[in-house]
């Protein structure tokens, strides 16, 4: 099974920065997307960010520009890289991934199915 946890989390004042980290674990993950999602008070969890397995990354509109998805070379690891950070991205944020041995219920961003969530880290953005 997917193993994935977050890291990376914290308080900052808007205009800053922070690098949220994935550690992935198990089988077969790498060849699908990884992607980071969020979830703001009283709202739904969105997409924020995805990357497939040959690389290539998307981002919703409203990152676009601010937030950089990568991988270590091996796929150990998921980051996202978010700069000049605004009040609205408070939110707890999630990495996901497919992982072939489950059998929850899928969400879908961006062309890619996730069925395996990491515990979340906490994101603040004070103005």
């Amino acid at each position: 099974q997917v193993q994935l946890q977050e890291s990376g989390g914290g308080s900052v004042q808007s205009g800053g920065s922070l690098r949220l980290s994935c550690a992935a674990s198990g089988n077969d993950y790498r060849k699908y997307c990884m992607g980071w999602f969020r979830q703001a008070p009283g709202k739904e969890r969105e997409g924020v960010a995805t990357i497939t397995g040959l690389g290539m990354t998307t981002y919703t509109d409203s990152v676009k520009g601010r937030f950089t998805i990568s991988q270590d070379g091996a796929k150990n690891t998921l980051y996202l890289q978010m700069n000049s950070l605004k009040p609205e991205d408070t939110a707890i944020y999630y990495c996901a991934a497919y992982d072939t041995a489950a059998t929850g219920s899928y969400e879908y961003y961006s062309g890619c199915g996730y069925n395996k969530w990491g515990q979340g880290t906490q994101v603040t953005v004070s103005s």
